[in-house]
Order: structure tokens, then sequence, then C-alpha cells
């Protein structure tokens, strides 16, 4: 498991703007914070520094869960846990609990990615992924889908489970019942994914690829 946030940086965390997420404080904490995923520097002038959706969950003091980050293909492990909250991926052998507090966090999370779509996407278009979803394809896809109410695959069985491509900007979506398969992709696109279905060349089973829509 990763460390705990600092005292240093826990300040500048739970000093960041309650709406927006900006963050103040010495270029050494925001750099440690970008690191640790909890931190994005706005690629434009002023170059400000806002929180992630991680970030926001730290500063709202929600029990961090592990991470899952993309393994290279449907039938490949899922990501082990690192200690910094994400959704769920799919295939994790120890996740969190699925429930009402579960859901609650992931609404914070997903309403946190949407403010930094709002502060950080020219015009402040949500409808559109930022760029911190396009230097995490994996855990922005999954969020999109379990915030939707999509159910991400256990150690066994069904439900979704997101996975890198050797494509650039590209996630795969593997889930055997093609109806979820179908629902999974019309929640990505409508969060602002451009999706289109493929079959593997060695089993014919169907799956879906996934690409942030630039405009």
């Amino acid at each position: 498991m990763t460390r705990p946030p600092t005292a240093a940086q826990r300040r500048v965390i739970d000093a960041a703007d309650p709406v927006t997420g900006r963050l103040r404080g010495t270029e050494a904490q925001l750099t440690a914070l970008v690191k640790r995923g909890l931190a994005f520097r706005h690629p434009r002038p002023p170059h400000d520094h806002f929180l992630t959706p991680e970030g926001h969950r730290v500063r709202q003091g929600i029990t961090q869960l592990p991470e899952a980050a993309g393994a290279a293909s449907g039938a490949g492990d899922a990501p082990q846990p690192t200690g910094v909250f994400a959704a769920r991926v799919g295939g994790e052998e120890t996740a969190a609990a699925a429930g009402p507090a579960r859901r609650r966090e992931v609404h914070s999370a997903w309403q946190g990615l949407l403010e930094l779509r709002r502060m950080t996407n020219p015009g402040g278009d949500v409808d559109r992924p930022c760029g911190w979803e396009r230097t995490h394809l994996v855990r922005a896809a999954a969020l999109a889908l379990e915030a939707a109410g999509h159910a991400p695959a256990g150690p066994e069985g069904g439900g979704y489970r997101v996975r890198e491509t050797p494509q650039p900007e590209a996630v795969a979506v593997h889930e055997p019942d093609g109806e979820a398969l179908r629902a999974c992709a019309a929640t990505l696109e409508g969060a602002g994914w451009q999706v289109s279905e493929h079959r593997e060349p060695r089993t014919g089973s169907r799956y879906v690829l996934a690409s942030p829509r630039r405009a």
C-alpha cells in the first residue's frame, strides 16, 4: 500500500477550492501530489494545479481503496492494489464491497471528474474526456462504467473488464453478455468516448474498443 499524504501535503489538499479543486502550495508539494495521482497540472497557462478524482476523495476523508490500472487483455490479471482510489476495472482479486457506501464514493469521484473536465477542457466542456482521462485511460473508462451502475467482473464470472490495448488512446471492454456489452458501449459513448465493437480473432468473443473523443 502507498503511504498516505504527508501532513504538509494534506494541508494543501484540505485547502483546495471546494468547488473547483484548485490547489495552492509550493512547487515541490504540488509536484509530489501530481506524482501520487492526487493532483493534475493544467496544460495551459497559468498551469494551475487541481485535484484529480482521487484527490477529491482524499480531501473528503473517504477511506482509500485499491487502485486498478489496466492489464493487457481481457484474460489478463487485474492490476494489483496500490492504496489509491480507482473505479473497479473488473477481475480484481481484492476489491471494495458493493453497497450504498461504495455507490456514494463512486458518485463523488464521478462528480469530481466532471468538475475536472469543466475546469480543464476548452469552454468548460463536460461532455468529452479531459487531459487527465487521456493519461489514465483504463481508470477513466472504468469510472464511467461503474458510476453508471454497470457490474464489474469478480475474480470469476460475468461483468465488465476494462484493459489496456496496444493502440494509443484506446481501451478494450470485455463483457461475456452481449446485451451488457452493448450497454457498456452506450454508457461510454454518452460519456464522450468513441466506441466500436470487434471480435477476438482466436476466440471469436466480442469486445468494445473505446477512445476519448476529442471534438
